[in-house]
């Protein structure tokens, strides 16, 4: 059965692949060469394999270049509208930072104007206090004054009857004497009397012009208060929300700072409104409310200068990389990623994001030339890949500091910073702290 089949296979291909002889002469000698219908099959499948091979090749080829153009093409997209966003970002910052000056100027007029204000409320508390003892005293005079005066009424009256009874025994002229004296000793009396009165108008006349005075100028205490209040409010809002969205518990950051801070000294002259040691006022507790959030606004701005609250570059750069897990570009598999990659040209300058002291300034595998800067918090920040680095383990440095240069040393596919933020040795997102920072600096 089998000798059947290869039989009529073997015709098969004689019709269709017919033997064929190939000769090759020389100047001496011929020679042929059979290509049997075998043969010839294998020939055209191994051409058919070829042909098809180059066909796909070709396609596969083809392919790549226009999904390379298409992803340049993307790539410059993203690279326009993330220097969009980078110029928009620059001058909401610069926006923010006017904003801030600003602020920053009303808030110290408002505390010059408060300083005086304190002076005129004091010098003006003392001069009603001597006007109230002078009102006291010219109304004592006038009391015993009319006191007086009754009393030499009452007197007047009884020499009239006396006068009048006894006017017998007693002469026209010591009588007439009498009467001049009395009319005399009253009429000293009602020129007191009016010039009393006279004065005690006086008086409270500059007493109702005191108070109003007073009255303006506690207007103008609470109008200052109130700006003063609103300066505040502008100005540590956006600090306690820049905390609270990067994960700082502004409590507890605050706190660490007070106790860095927490030296004093000098004689204490504590604020007051008062010169009576009575409880303390409305303004007194508003004065001191505003002195407290002026504490806390430098606190926060004590703290804002130790955390990374900053780009690391600000040059335009291209962000290439998030935090997280992604793609590795060497071996192509899923791994963590423990910063955020910022590619820029060969040399581009970067920069300190918080005080802090250098504890690395050297090789680190697969970081390559890296920069490990302590921060307060318990942070932490490493800048690598760098190209050369102008900083020395030990030295302290400042936000905003050059620090390094852009490279492509370690485990790197180009030039770019690879910026990690660790917080108590735990990597966490630095996008986090540039964003949070995004609105104030």
């Amino acid at each position: 059965m089998r000798t059947r089949l290869a039989i009529k296979v073997h015709s098969l291909l004689a019709r269709m692949f017919p033997e064929r002889r190939v000769f090759l002469k020389s100047d001496s000698d011929t020679r042929f060469i059979r290509l049997r219908p075998g043969t010839q099959l294998i020939a055209l499948g191994g051409a058919s394999v070829i042909v098809a091979w180059a066909i796909i090749a070709s396609a596969i080829l083809m392919m790549d270049s226009i999904g390379s153009g298409n992803f340049r093409d993307q790539a410059k997209r993203d690279q326009r509208l993330y220097q969009t966003r980078l110029n928009q970002l620059s001058a909401e910052r610069d926006a923010r930072a006017e904003e801030a000056l600003a602020a920053q100027a009303r808030f110290n007029s408002a505390l010059r104007q408060i300083s005086a204000m304190q002076s005129e409320l004091l010098a003006s508390e003392t001069r009603r206090s001597e006007l109230e003892t002078g009102i006291e005293v010219i109304q004592t005079t006038l009391r015993q004054t009319m006191r007086d005066r009754e009393t030499a009424r009452k007197a007047l009256a009884a020499l009239k009857a006396e006068s009048s009874s006894q006017s017998t025994l007693t002469s026209a002229p010591m009588a007439a004497a009498q009467m001049d004296f009395m009319t005399a000793a009253l009429s000293d009396v009602a020129r007191e009397r009016d010039q009393i009165r006279a004065d005690a108008h006086a008086a409270l006349e500059d007493r109702d012009s005191l108070e109003l005075e007073l009255d303006l100028m506690r207007e103008r205490n609470d109008q200052i208060f109130r700006q003063l209040e609103e300066a505040m409010a502008i100005s540590v809002e956006p600090l306690d929300k820049m905390f609270r969205q990067a994960g700082m518990a502004p409590d507890r950051i605050l706190e660490q700072v007070r106790r860095g801070y927490d030296g004093q000294g000098g004689p204490l002259t504590p604020i007051t409104f008062s010169t009576r040691g009575a409880e303390p006022s409305a303004d007194e507790l508003r004065a001191s409310k505003i002195l407290f959030q002026m504490d806390q606004l430098n606190l926060y701005r004590l703290a804002a200068q130790k955390a990374p609250f900053a780009k690391p570059v600000h040059a335009s750069v291209r962000f290439t990389s998030p935090f997280g897990y992604r793609r590795d570009p060497k071996t192509g598999g899923r791994r963590m990623h423990n910063g955020a990659d910022f590619a820029g040209p060969y040399g581009t300058k970067i920069y300190a994001t918080a005080d802090g002291v250098v504890t690395r300034a050297g090789w680190m595998s697969g970081y390559g030339r890296v920069v490990t800067i302590q921060h307060a918090f318990g942070i932490e920040t490493r800048y690598a890949h760098t190209s050369r680095m102008h900083v020395k383990v030990g030295q302290r440095v400042s936000r905003g500091d050059y620090i390094a240069d852009m490279g492509n040393s370690g485990r790197s596919t180009g030039t770019h910073l690879h910026y990690e933020v660790r917080v108590n040795g735990r990597p966490v997102n630095p996008m986090t702290y540039i964003k949070a920072a995004r609105n104030v600096f």
